[in-house]
């Protein structure tokens, strides 16, 4: 089923020149990518999608985390895109995450885990609309 995701290279991955590469290996799945943008998420944007986990401890950490540099927002759009990008990106620890997957590959901690990806086709929607008003 065609379907679109968001995807958010975070400012970790940003920083370290990883765009191209990330990009590339959603392309080479047979995703497109159908919008993309190099942005500075705002306190208030970082909060309202990070919003589901305000109420724990390392809900402000991740705020100034998120906002601490520019980050490679994107819309992917194909079969399963939700599920295909997942697959990609891998578990959320990178420490969890096998070799061959974004976080396996490039993510260093749970808090630098270079890359967000939608989770839901209900939440890719909201995200896209949160980051690409």
């Amino acid at each position: 089923m065609e379907q679109r995701a968001f995807v958010m290279i975070k400012p970790d991955g940003v920083r370290r020149g990883l765009i191209g590469e990330i990009v590339r290996r959603f392309e080479c799945k047979g995703l497109r990518v159908i919008r993309a943008e190099l942005m500075q998420v705002s306190r208030e944007t970082a909060q309202i999608h990070y919003g589901h986990l305000s109420a724990k401890p390392f809900f402000d950490e991740l705020v100034e985390y998120i906002t601490s540099g520019p980050v490679f927002a994107m819309i992917v759009e194909g079969c399963e895109a939700v599920a295909n990008s997942r697959s990609l990106i891998g578990p959320t620890n990178p420490q969890d995450a096998p070799p061959g997957t974004i976080r396996g590959d490039y993510g260093l901690d749970v808090s630098e885990n270079v890359i967000h990806g939608s989770d839901s086709a209900d939440n890719a929607a909201k995200e896209i609309q949160l980051f690409f008003k």
